[in-house]
């Protein structure tokens, strides 16, 4: 078993961390960091050959590495050409079963070879790489979807390269953290929330999601400083939201009458067809409209509504497009959400001629007529010396056979039905109807009188 101790001389003499190297076997090197030590090690993929990790240290010059072993170690240095043109360090100490190199104030790869056994580290110098934070405004050109920031500092990409010389970003994490609004389904409301991403380096231009209220923006970062308690920051001025966003959703009233023929599994079917259009907007939706139209391209509008939430009833056979509209004070950012269909089928009406009433309680006992899409409808119906018994303007209502609270005998009686269809159909019906199944009973009266 052998020891590395690297011990941070020049800038920080009483820090020390370790890493164990067993030998020959084939478990890889582990550093050992005693608290307070300022570094950041991050363990590398394995693709990148680094199965020493990655140290990030607030400087690197002068820092000298031991490396505690009873047998002799080999020291090499490589740049961003990777391991293969690593080059051994000549100025390594030798003081009893340490073996001692001194870092300069680069970047650079190092090889540690002991028994025939290699591991490979890479080290970084913040001091080369610090992040300074100014201050953070707003670029002039902005989108509806993106709001453009430009931080003025300094952070540039910190690059760190594999043992075959491939260049890797080290990301700095610097966060940029902002309210916005989310849709929540519970409240069916728009609701704020605080959002934060990352950076991997300080850009000259940083782009996020544009937020959908007013809020301010904090660049805050980096990963290594807020390891080190040297948090920098900075905010924003006021960002008055131009985004606009809304949530709309359609329900449709549903009719449980089993005498109306259904024509469609989504929206519409058969009229009048009620359906409530909802919609929930963000912050900055000034002008709101939903509109209804027989054209998908919306060319010829036919119907505005203003408000949030409206219920509109479809009489007209076909196809009829809806959807809603929202800008911003300035009309400078739009939001036009999803088009909805609702179809109306043709009309349909077809009248039976013979029922059970009280023989088969809950089986063909009233008298329904079978329709689709009719939105305007009546009906009479007479015994045969023309006395009315029963008159509806709703289809979806049939008739019991009863008068007067009691059932008619069995017989022919007689309907007339005027309706109009949602095609514009007129109907005129008129036929007989036959009650069969009993010859009467003690609540019934003769022929309806």
């Amino acid at each position: 078993m052998f020891f590395i101790n690297f011990v941070l001389m020049k800038k920080f003499p009483a820090i020390i961390f370790t890493a164990v190297v067993f030998c020959p076997s084939a478990a890889m090197a582990q550093l050992s960091l005693p608290s307070g030590l300022p570094a950041v090690k991050i363990d590398a993929a394995a693709s990148t050959g680094l199965d020493g990790g990655i140290y990030v240290l607030p400087s690197t010059q002068g820092v000298e590495l031991r490396y505690s072993s009873s047998s002799p170690v080999n020291w090499q240095r490589f740049s961003n050409l990777g391991a293969a043109y690593a080059e051994d360090i000549s100025d390594v100490r030798h003081e009893d079963n340490d073996w001692i190199v001194t870092l300069g104030g680069d970047d650079t790869g190092l090889v540690v070879t002991v028994a025939g056994i290699s591991h490979y580290y890479w080290f970084v110098n913040y001091a080369n790489h610090r992040l300074e934070l100014q201050s953070l405004g707003f670029a002039a050109e902005q989108d509806c979807d993106r709001t453009s920031l430009q931080p003025v500092g300094q952070g540039d990409r910190i690059l760190y390269y594999t043992i075959n010389g491939r260049p890797e970003e080290l990301s700095r994490e610097i966060e940029i953290e902002y309210t916005t609004l989310r849709y929540d389904e519970n409240s069916e409301q728009y609701q704020p929330v605080v959002t934060a991403v990352q950076i991997p380096y300080l850009q000259s231009v940083v782009a996020v999601e544009a937020p959908l209220c007013d809020t301010d923006f904090r660049m805050s970062g980096d990963r290594f400083l807020r390891e080190w308690e040297q948090l920098q920051q900075v905010t924003s001025d006021r960002w008055q939201t131009i985004a606009v966003a809304a949530e709309t959703t359609a329900v449709q009233t549903e009719r449980d009458v089993p005498n109306e023929q259904k024509d469609s599994d989504g929206l519409g079917g058969s009229a009048p067809c009620e359906i409530t259009f909802t919609a929930a907007v963000s912050d900055a939706a000034v002008y709101r409209e939903w509109q209804i139209s027989d054209d998908p391209e919306f060319g010829i509008v036919d119907y505005r509504y203003n408000e949030l939430q409206i219920e509109h009833t479809f009489r007209e056979q076909g196809t009829h497009y809806v959807r809603f509209i929202a800008d911003n004070a300035e009309g400078s950012c739009e939001y036009t959400g999803q088009t909805y269909e609702v179809f109306i089928g043709e009309s349909a009406l077809r009248c039976p001629n013979a029922f059970t009433p009280f023989t088969s309680p809950g089986v063909n006992d009233e008298w329904r007529v079978s329709y689709k899409s009719l939105i305007d409808y009546e009906c009479h119906i007479f015994n045969k010396w023309g006395t009315e018994l029963f008159n509806a303007t709703d289809p979806a209502i049939g008739w019991d056979g009863k008068y007067g609270g009691k059932y008619v005998p069995a017989g022919t009686y007689y309907y007339v039905i005027r309706a109009e269809g949602s095609d514009g159909k007129q109907y005129k019906l008129s036929g007989d109807i036959n009650i069969i199944g009993y010859h009467g009973n003690s609540n019934s009266t003769a022929d309806g009188e």
